[in-house]
């Protein structure tokens, strides 16, 4: 699995719109991009990065994520993450991600997914 997932990637857009907002959130009181949305977003593409590469049967679930949030992203605005596999360690992946808006960078981070048997953890 190690040699299949290293380096994999995927980006994933997003146009902010209200319910993406941290009002809508409840993670602030100003209408930009929310902490917690961003980080979805970014879960989303380290998802996309390996999904098609799991046995039938197996999924991923987060287990750890650290974020920078460097620049507001306004409503209207395009952002997109990009996930970077980094390492494997048996069923854990880490990854790295950054996410961009008009080419700047708006947060950075990690993320760790660990792949599981779908049935046995529901």
């Amino acid at each position: 699995m190690d040699e299949i997932l290293a380096g994999r990637e995927a980006s994933i857009c997003l146009v902010v719109g209200e319910a993406d907002t941290a009002i809508a959130h409840g993670s602030g009181d100003v209408p930009v991009l929310a902490t917690p949305r961003l980080l979805a977003l970014a879960e989303e593409a380290a998802i996309a990065a390996i999904v098609d590469q799991l046995p039938p049967g197996e999924t991923s679930v987060g287990v750890s994520a650290e974020i920078r949030h460097l620049l507001p992203s306004p409503i209207g605005s395009t952002v997109e993450a990009n996930a970077t596999v980094i390492s494997v360690d048996g069923r854990s992946i880490a990854f790295s991600f950054t996410v961009r808006m008009e080419g700047e960078i708006v947060a950075e981070g990690a993320h760790r997914r660990v792949i599981v048997q779908r049935e046995r953890f529901m």
